[in-house]
């Protein structure tokens, strides 16, 4: 001992225990110490003995906190580690929002909801964000306070999916059932229940309002069909068959004219809805199990999807030039608009539950089973780059992307155009801002907010 402390050290250690020994009533024990330290009353009087009272307690808590906190840091360490082998500087991905990625810990996390959250939302304009739970409710929760606004009931059975948007100047909240319908709901008056729309013979699994078009809504259902809806009516105007099984997920594109489905049936099928009677454009067949969950690439990601896929120039054409899908086979594949499979994302342990392009093109991001959330940098090849492996504490069901503010817009979609939609053509333009912020929902009852 006298190697590692100095005289001094060992001499406070030395009367610390003495006063320890006393204070716990064990005079015999503190005696002997004196004696073999040579420490008598005449050095360490009682009065001096007190001083030392709780010393040697003190200085064992401290020990086990230094402890602990020695291994917190070293956590840390290594999460910052893994983000600088993978990733961009952190202070670079905080400054440009076209390199931000979400991190641990989350903003905010969110909690109302008594069963498993399937679905998440953002209002295109305000910091609202709506969510959907097997337990029949919608919860408006404002994303920037962390803070429940208002719990909206109305359905019977499980909310699958909810969706922002709807004619110009009056953003409208849908969202849909295992109770077989589509229920519209108006913020601007409490999110009163402003109509219902039955029709679909089962489960209704997804929702979209298709932008451009001001008052068109997609459904994806159980029954194998697609349907579009006027909203201001509450008629279907058009159905879409062409699946053999249940349709799991819709993803209409920018401009309104194309949407994306997937389904039980392995397959995800492109429809262009501007055609009266809608057929599949193209099947994208490749996955080996059920298709949960799809994205179409915004223009911003065309060049690195271009690269991916062997195309010098990128093709500006279409506004559904590339696709990624996501399925039970835990792999996650990129596909362009001929469909072909240019790229197999693998590394979820479980099934892959949602999908979102970031705005600014580069990256990919999806959440699965396996817990976690991952970012796939396009520009280099699919690689993923980083790894929230605590982004939930259960199944993680649902991802969304806060839609991009368009700056000349007026509150509530005055502009002309339907609420946060692009204007035609437009991916990330300087009239856009990127909003660098991600709502997740999880069967651990939480949704959480990351944000820069």
């Amino acid at each position: 001992m006298s190697q590692i402390l100095t005289s001094r050290q060992a001499d406070e250690l030395h009367r610390a225990l003495i006063a320890y020994l006393t204070a716990a009533n064990l005079p015999n024990t503190a005696a002997a110490l004196r004696q073999e330290l040579n420490l008598g009353e005449d050095v360490f009087d009682p009065a001096t003995a007190k001083k030392y009272e709780g010393l040697l307690e003190k200085k064992w808590t401290s020990v086990v906190r230094l402890q602990k906190k020695i291994m917190d840091l070293e956590s840390r360490n290594h999460i910052l580690q893994s983000e600088l082998d993978n990733a961009a500087p952190t202070s670079r991905q905080n400054k440009d929002p076209v390199a931000w990625l979400p991190r641990a810990p989350p903003r905010h996390t969110l909690q109302s909801h008594r069963d498993p959250i399937t679905c998440v939302a953002f209002h295109p304009v305000f910091s609202s964000l709506a969510s959907g739970s097997e337990d029949q409710t919608i919860k408006i929760w404002d994303w920037e306070l962390g803070e429940l606004e208002r719990t909206i009931k109305g359905h019977t059975k499980a909310v699958l999916d909810v969706d922002y948007g709807g004619p110009r100047g009056n953003t409208l909240l849908a969202s849909c059932s295992s109770d077989l319908t589509i229920k519209l709901w108006d913020p601007l008056d409490s999110y009163k229940n402003i109509r219902t729309l039955p029709g679909h013979d089962h489960s209704v699994s997804a929702v979209r309002f298709i932008p451009g078009s001001g008052n068109l809504l997609v459904s994806a259902s159980r029954d194998k069909t697609l349907r579009i809806w006027d909203v201001s009516t509450g008629y279907c105007v058009k159905t879409l068959r062409g699946h053999a099984e249940w349709v799991r997920d819709v993803c209409p594109s920018f401009d309104g004219k194309y949407i994306l489905s997937t389904s039980d049936d392995y397959t995800s099928r492109l429809w262009d809805v501007t055609v009266t009677n809608p057929e599949p454009r193209v099947t994208l067949i490749g996955h080996e199990h059920v298709v949960l969950c799809c994205a179409i690439a915004p223009p911003a990601a065309y060049q690195n999807l271009a690269a991916m896929a062997g195309i010098k120039k990128p093709p500006a054409t279409s506004s559904a030039e590339f696709m990624a899908t996501g399925s039970r086979d835990k792999s996650i594949r990129l596909w362009d608009a001929r469909g072909t499979c240019i790229k197999t994302l693998a590394g979820h342990d479980n099934w892959v539950r949602g999908l979102v392009f970031h705005p600014g093109g580069k990256y990919l991001l999806s959440v699965s089973d396996d817990k976690t959330l991952r970012c796939w940098d396009l520009t280099q090849e699919g690689k993923c780059v980083k790894t929230i492996g605590d982004a939930h504490g259960h199944f993680v069901q649902c991802i969304k992307w806060a839609p991009s503010v368009i700056k000349d817009a007026s509150v509530n979609g005055d502009n002309g155009e339907p609420n946060g939609t692009p204007k035609k053509g437009a991916a990330v333009t300087p009239d856009t801002q990127i909003r660098c912020v991600i709502a997740t929902g999880s069967v651990d009852l939480n949704v959480r907010i990351f944000a820069n």
